[in-house]
């Protein structure tokens, strides 16, 4: 074997350590151990931690500085890995070390609260002051790939704070969302009745809130799975208005293929049809329409009929014309007992409030609200001219005596006002209704149509033409 030629750095260390050892031979008289330099040296590129066992010690005489080599320069110095090894009073070479073992793999995320890692999926928020809410979690250790695995979420709170005041929401493009993605889990959809479900009960120091979210495992791989579900964020609103979020454990899940233990795994056939039936939504409403029109119609028809069946009112006459009233009442008055009965006031009366209410109804203003002068502004304005507003006028004046100066008439006076009461209303009907009224009964106008004297009464002579107006 060639021997291994020393580098210049181990040649100059060697000359070095055996000038030390032959002051120190000197120094003591006698032998010294002198420590052989290791071949490759201590800076030299074979050079390593566990180097050659130390050399048993040699007398100081058979260690000469002549015998280290002089120093090759560097250029002649072949590669450490081309040189032979050293000879047997030289550090023996290094022998082949085993491969260092693989470094092991980074720890699982810490299952603590410790914040050893930051998660994507939920930032815990505690305000100032506030309490952090107790929460206990459960979650299955082993579940079905495309499975739902619920995460059951204990919150104790206070009876005033409400737990996901909002709902359990994940946007899609959230940073959430994307952790529960990246880490094989996804959230079924809730109008397809897989949703969250909450359940508040109240106790005596507060109240507390389960919440059930579950998780659908979808491993990327087929076979067996461990998953880890990140940890989850629960919002809980404060009395004051406060929002406090709180984040979940994250929970390891070891999934399984829903055929893994199945021999030869097949197809599942169809279900059975089931038979469906579609809401009508058109003649469910024409139904209602028609049932209502029915009732409507119903309704209409009784009460038609019970107004066709109503009791018959009979008409009111038509009204009779004021003279003809007057000179009606004035008959009746005639013929009636009240001066028989000496009843003349009364007799008397009744005549003014006839000849008084003709007139009102003959001219248009209310004669029994109207007083005497009233009454004579009101026909002196009449066109064309009343043609008895003279005899009017005494007649009204006659009443005025018998009703406010108590004057006591006797029963001429009541015929003589009768009389007088009959001609003012034959005097002032209109001439188109004379020849009818002259047909009636007596005190009526003549053929001719024009008015006549009535009969005087027994016992007291008549009344001259001339006086008649």
């Amino acid at each position: 074997m060639r021997r291994r030629r020393p580098s210049a750095e181990a040649a100059r260390a060697a000359m070095a350590c055996a000038a030390v050892a032959a002051a120190l031979a000197g120094a003591v008289g006698g032998g010294a151990a002198l420590a052989q330099p290791a071949a490759g040296g201590a800076g030299g590129p074979a050079a390593r931690d566990d180097a050659a066992p130390p050399q048993p010690p040699a007398q100081a005489s058979a260690a000469p500085p002549a015998t280290a080599q002089p120093p090759a320069p560097a250029s002649a110095a072949p590669p450490a890995t081309a040189q032979p090894p050293a000879p047997a009073s030289a550090a023996p070479p290094a022998t082949a070390q085993p491969a260092p073992p693989p470094p092991p793999p980074p720890a699982p995320a810490a299952t603590g609260r410790d914040g050893a890692k930051a998660w994507a999926s939920c930032a815990e928020h505690v305000p100032t002051g506030a309490t952090r809410p107790r929460i206990q979690e459960t979650f299955p250790r082993n579940g079905f790939s495309g499975y739902a695995a619920p995460l059951e979420v204990t919150v104790a709170h206070g009876k005033g704070e409400t737990v996901l005041p909002e709902g359990f929401k994940v946007q899609g493009d959230s940073d959430a969302a994307r952790a529960l993605e990246q880490a094989g889990f996804v959230l079924p959809e809730a109008d397809a009745g897989a949703g969250p479900t909450s359940t508040t009960t109240a106790t005596d120091s507060g109240a507390t809130t389960t919440l059930v979210i579950p998780f659908v495992p979808l491993p990327k791989e087929p076979g067996r799975n461990v998953l880890v579900l990140p940890p989850v964020p629960i919002a809980v609103s404060r009395a004051s208005g406060e929002l406090v979020t709180v984040c979940t454990r994250p929970h390891e899940i070891v999934v399984e293929d829903p055929i893994a233990n199945e021999r030869d795994p097949r197809v599942k056939p169809n279900p059975p049809p089931r038979p469906q039936r579609e809401e009508w939504v058109l003649a469910k409403q024409l139904t209602a329409g028609v049932l209502l029109g029915a009732a409507l119609g119903l309704l209409a028809a009784w009460l038609v009929r019970r107004w066709l069946r109503r009791p018959r009112v009979a008409p009111a006459p038509p009204p009779k014309l004021p003279w003809v009233a007057a000179l009606e009442e004035l008959e009746a008055l005639r013929r009636s007992s009240l001066l028989s009965e000496g009843r003349t006031d009364e007799y008397f009366d009744r005549v003014s409030d006839c000849v008084r209410n003709y007139l009102g109804a003959r001219y248009g203003f209310d004669g029994l609200e109207t007083t005497s002068d009233e009454m004579r502004a009101l026909l002196a304005r009449v066109r064309p001219p009343v043609p008895v507003l003279p005899q009017i006028d005494r007649f009204l004046a006659d009443c005025d005596l018998v009703k406010f100066a108590r004057l006591q008439p006797g029963e001429a006076d009541c015929l003589d006002a009768l009389e007088r009461g009959e001609i003012i209303v034959h005097r002032t009907t209109p001439p188109a209704a004379r020849p009818a009224q002259g047909a009636a009964g007596p005190g009526g106008a003549g053929a001719g149509g024009a008015p006549t004297a009535p009969e005087a009464p027994r016992g007291r002579p008549s009344r001259a033409p001339e006086e008649a107006p």
